[in-house]
């Protein structure tokens, strides 16, 4: 791949600004969090020597940088066994499968739901993210359930409007280990990179966003607790997080505490904590409903699923110890 150099001396102008800040004005033509990986890797030095993201640069201080120019990426059309639970010529929403991501990214150029729905389509809008066409709102990568896509300008701008607005009702299914303590519950607890995994997300004051989340019993286990989960926002792993900081995690989530043996209070839970485990190989967590009116008709549109099959055997497992 080409490399490109960046060099620059500060002038007394900009002296006390963070280096992140000073390079993203300056022009150097990537993403913060690219500049932030070019940075901490030392592919950008200040006279020579690897600094802090957050170094605050001095006049007279020679700064370069040195790093791969990648091309943009491309979105390929590719045929996928999409499940469509409604379409027209605006919208169209798909039932998700686990292990499916969204859309492309660097990790995930392709095989995402984006890549399948650009084959089904012919073509989705792409707003200002030219590798997020068509996306409204998301799901995890093994979070199943319910996720909506525009397929017209006006259909995208008018629903993600209706998101900031919170007029998409989205409602999940949670399996939680424990006995939830509350039959109504709302917690509001602002979410934001895990200061150790930065991979996962946490419940903290530090660089952090509203997040607000609704929480309804539906089934006691003793063992786990069936949950009506919805978001009043959209925070990423939102339901994930809240629910660790609860301490009553989703069954099988493997980032978030679900397969941890320490959330099993009585010995005798063991074998089926096992048994689940052997079972699921991810979090419990299905969207099974959305409510909005239509972006263009104004029609009233509810949908639901109905629980996958690794979800329905779990619970065939947990309610033996009922």
């Amino acid at each position: 791949m080409p490399f490109k150099e960046f060099r620059r001396t500060v002038s007394q102008k900009m002296d006390g600004l963070r280096l992140d800040h000073y390079l993203i004005k300056g022009g150097i033509g990537v993403s913060r969090s690219t500049l932030k990986r070019l940075i901490e890797s030392g592919c950008v030095t200040v006279n020579g020597k690897k600094v802090r993201v957050a170094y605050r640069i001095r006049a007279g201080d020679v700064i370069e940088a040195r790093y791969e120019i990648r091309p943009p990426l491309q979105i390929k059309p590719q045929p996928m066994d999409l499940k469509v639970v409604y379409e027209d010529e605006y919208i169209i929403v798909v039932d998700k499968d686990k292990g499916i991501v969204v859309h492309p990214a660097r990790g995930h150029p392709d095989q995402t739901l984006v890549n399948g729905l650009l084959y089904h389509c012919g073509q989705l809008p792409t707003g200002s993210d030219k590798l997020r066409p068509g996306v409204v709102h998301r799901l995890d990568k093994d979070t199943t359930g319910l996720i909506i896509f525009a397929k017209t300008d006006e259909a995208l701008s008018r629903l993600g409007i209706m998101v900031e607005k919170r007029q998409l009702e989205r409602r999940y299914y949670a399996l939680v280990w424990g006995d939830f303590p509350k039959e109504d519950f709302e917690i509001d607890a602002p979410i934001g990179r895990n200061t150790i995994i930065r991979m996962k997300m946490a419940v903290t004051p530090i660089r952090s966003k509203t997040a607000r989340t609704r929480i309804r019993v539906t089934e006691r286990f003793g063992i786990a607790t069936a949950l009506e989960v919805s978001l009043l926002t959209g925070r990423t792993h939102q339901i994930r997080a809240h629910l660790e900081h609860l301490g009553y995690p989703l069954v099988g989530d493997p980032d978030y505490g679900g397969r941890d043996l320490s959330v099993i209070k009585d010995r005798s839970h063991y074998p089926v904590f096992k048994e689940v485990l052997a079972h699921i190989d991810r979090q419990a967590l299905h969207a099974t409903y959305l409510r909005f009116s239509h972006p263009i008709t104004k029609r009233a549109m509810e949908l639901k699923s109905e629980l996958p099959s690794d979800l329905l055997e779990t619970l065939k497992i947990i309610k033996g110890v009922r």
